[in-house]
């Protein structure tokens, strides 16, 4: 019987018959001479700027503004020139290479192995393990931040004389005090994988957390040798939630999660960064206890500082930049590769990601040290000159009240600008909206946000300008925060707490700190910390505010929806 010959036959034949083509060309060409490929430079520019321009262009969205608003501010308003305004403009232009190619970086290699880590780690060792790789993941992460080094580059801006034991802390123990709060966020991602895996409430870890550092906040108040280490225990935590625990932490807690099968709760990545806030604030305060015990050093020893060996070479930002990043991937490719015995997966890439981590760390501890600092610096030492007549080197005096109103202002003003340019604040809207399903607008966050940013960042210059001590100023605003959070629902309580750890970006860090401590040697303060502390808390109550807000307007629309059903 004769076989049917059908269309996909044909189509086969044909197939067939273009791969001999194609091979009887090839082997034509074999014998002749390979030309050799010219790449001409507007070949390699239109193969390189898309890649490299857009993580360029999100970088500086978030440099620019807020260093432009300081120069502006400077400028206009102060009518005093730029101190060294060339390094500082090329500052913060290696300031954003640096930060583009780190988050590259972080990208490309340490998510990845984190996410890996994450997703295996419960389906081959006991839990114990997993506990003890969240905890040191926490604490590397922490050294890895790349505005950790603002901390230790404050020190120089402190009153030894009037704060010894703050300026200790910042000098002779800066180490201790980076180990602090790194094993603080380590305590906090260790509990927050268990959160995850358990479901346990955001809300009561929140309550067993905070009263215990409010209550040792009270008491180190009480002391004149330790109340200025308030404002530093709590800038702490703000500087903990960047760019590198934040992804990470949070990739291995959603992969713990997933393993555990809590993948379906849609906040289950909601609460470490809010742990990752609090905890480092209770340890550095329990390390300030201790540093008051410890015999001062000599006064001169504590004004300028005691640098390790790296710090007095030319190569000190390199160092640095390998002392943070490097521990960090050993730890990953360990815990992977030969903990776990997975094969790496697309091994270029990370290597790739490796390199452009670490030199991205470098190009940034360069654009901090010459370009942020002494912008944020220069600025906050111009600002008193607005209400104290001959305080700086500005023509701009206002007047007591009408100058301490313009520098309110300022203050406000650059929160608000930082916190709209924060590039994850935008992420988290869109989270927010979805799940809310348009309940709470990303807009209506954003704004809402840098609203309570702005508040907070006012208060915390107010706090330096009146030399006001922290603790009347940060009591009262977590009390008033942990009030609301007992009558706010689950969801919201996670927005709230979550959203104020968003906000201190890497560029944010560095330049409040240089611009409140600046402003604080200015007017004559033992030290400027406190800014951070407080930017922090404004947006846990204004979103905690508006979250009741918006469930109170959902449940009238329920409501009028059931009494209409009614009627009709």
């Amino acid at each position: 019987m004769a076989r049917t010959l059908r269309y996909g036959d044909f189509l086969g034949a044909i197939r067939l018959e273009q791969r001999r083509i194609s091979f009887n060309a090839l082997a034509r060409t074999l014998g002749a001479r390979p030309q050799r490929a010219r790449l001409r430079a507007v070949d390699a520019y239109r193969l390189i700027f898309p890649y490299a321009g857009s993580r360029v262009a999100e970088q500086a969205r978030a440099v620019i503004p807020i260093a432009g608003f300081l120069a502006l501010f400077q400028l206009l308003v102060l009518r005093a020139s730029i101190s060294g305004a060339e390094g500082i403009l090329y500052g913060i232009i290696v300031t954003i290479g640096g930060l583009a190619l780190f988050m590259e970086g972080v990208r490309l290699a340490l998510m990845p192995f984190a996410e890996s880590i994450g997703r295996l780690m419960p389906q081959r060792v006991s839990l114990g393990a997993v506990l003890g790789v969240a905890f040191a993941l926490g604490v590397l992460a922490t050294l890895a931040e790349p505005a950790i080094g603002a901390l230790q580059a404050a020190g120089s801006l402190t009153d030894a004389a009037r704060a010894p034991v703050l300026a200790a802390m910042l000098t002779r123990h800066s180490d201790l005090l980076i180990g602090a709060v790194g094993l603080g966020v380590g305590i906090a991602v260790l509990l927050g994988v268990l959160r995850m895996m358990y479901g346990w409430r955001l809300k009561t870890l929140i309550i067993a957390t905070l009263l215990p550092c409010l209550g040792l906040t009270l008491w180190l108040a009480s002391d004149p040798r330790l109340e200025t280490v308030v404002g530093l225990a709590w800038d702490c935590g703000a500087v903990t939630t960047g760019p590198v625990t934040v992804p990470l932490v949070l990739a291995i807690g959603v992969g713990v999660a997933s393993a555990a099968g809590k993948e379906d709760n849609p906040l289950s990545g909601f609460g470490i960064v809010t742990l990752a806030s609090l905890f480092p604030a209770l340890v550095v305060m329990l390390l300030g206890l201790w540093a008051n015990g410890v015999p001062d050093a000599p006064a001169v020893a504590l004004d300028h500082g005691v640098h390790t060996w790296y710090e007095q070479t030319p190569f000190a930002e390199g160092i640095g930049a390998f002392r943070a990043i490097l521990p960090l991937i050993v730890f990953l490719w360990l815990i992977l590769r030969v903990w776990l015995n997975e094969p790496l997966r697309d091994a270029p890439s990370l290597y790739y990601g490796f390199t452009v981590a670490i030199l991205g760390m470098l190009l940034f501890n360069l654009g901090l040290a010459y370009g942020l600092n002494p912008l944020g610096e220069q600025t906050g030492a111009l600002v008193p000159g607005t209400f104290e007549s001959g305080a700086a080197s500005t023509s701009m005096y206002y007047g007591a009240w009408a100058g301490i109103g313009v520098a309110l202002g300022f203050a406000a003003a650059l929160g608000f600008a930082a916190t709209i340019a924060e590039p994850a604040l935008s992420a988290m809207g869109f989270t927010v909206e979805t799940l809310t399903q348009g309940a709470f607008p990303r807009a209506l966050l954003i704004r809402t946000v840098a609203l309570g940013v702005a508040l907070g960042v006012g208060l915390g210059v107010a706090k330096i300008v009146f030399d006001l001590p922290l603790v009347w100023l940060l009591v009262p605003g977590y009390a008033l925060a942990l009030a609301m959070t007992l009558f706010s629902s689950e969801e919201y309580v996670n927005l709230a707490w979550d959203s104020a750890g968003v906000t201190t970006g890497p560029v944010t860090v560095p330049l409040v700190l240089a611009l409140g401590l600046g402003l604080g040697r200015t007017v004559g303060v033992a030290e400027g910390f406190g800014v951070l502390a407080m930017a922090s808390v404004g947006p846990i109550v204004s979103v905690l505010a508006v979250g009741m807000w918006v469930s109170l307007r959902r449940r009238r629309a329920r409501r009028a929806a059931v009494l209409e059903a009614v009627a009709e």
